[in-house]
């Protein structure tokens, strides 16, 4: 597994830190009703907008109405007549290593499933416990290969 520097991990996670602020502060507003709030507490009409980004009036009002999913050129003009900048910025759901974990666990159970598919066949019967440990052993296994085949679903 490579491994990461002290910085590039701190990075990570100052970027998640601010995004997930972001997504509280936002409160789930979409992009059309931030861009109207701007727009109106700015006193600037969609017509003024529209003239300013460069794009037809029409489109201001189908973006702010959620009738239009604008793509991100349109996004970066409108936004720039209102003094924004467009931050596009993936947000983690879980930590890098609890993603990992968990795949790794997904894949370990995967493979052991298939091992006691081929002792039934044999008529064994696995004990629960024995199992349990395979597929921790075989989780820990797919964290530390370096070249390791944890996001490969056909495996």
């Amino acid at each position: 597994m490579k491994s990461y520097s002290p910085s590039e991990k701190l990075l990570i996670e100052e970027i998640m830190q601010a995004a997930q602020k972001t997504r509280v502060a936002v409160r789930g507003l979409t992009i059309g009703a931030l861009i109207k709030s701007i727009r109106v507490q700015l006193q600037m009409s969609q017509k003024a907008l529209a003239k300013r980004a460069g794009v037809p009036q029409s489109t201001i009002s189908r973006i702010e109405q959620e009738e239009r999913d604008a793509n991100l050129s349109t996004l970066k003009k409108i936004l720039g007549a209102i003094s924004c900048d467009l931050v596009i910025v993936p947000l983690l759901q879980d930590s890098i290593d609890a993603i990992r974990r968990k795949q790794a666990r997904k894949m370990a159970e995967k493979q052991v499933r298939y091992l006691k598919g081929t002792m039934n066949l044999e008529d064994q019967q696995p004990d629960s416990r024995f199992i349990a440990e395979l597929v921790k052993q075989e989780e820990e296994r797919f964290l530390q290969e370096t070249n390791s085949k944890l996001w490969d679903e056909n495996a």
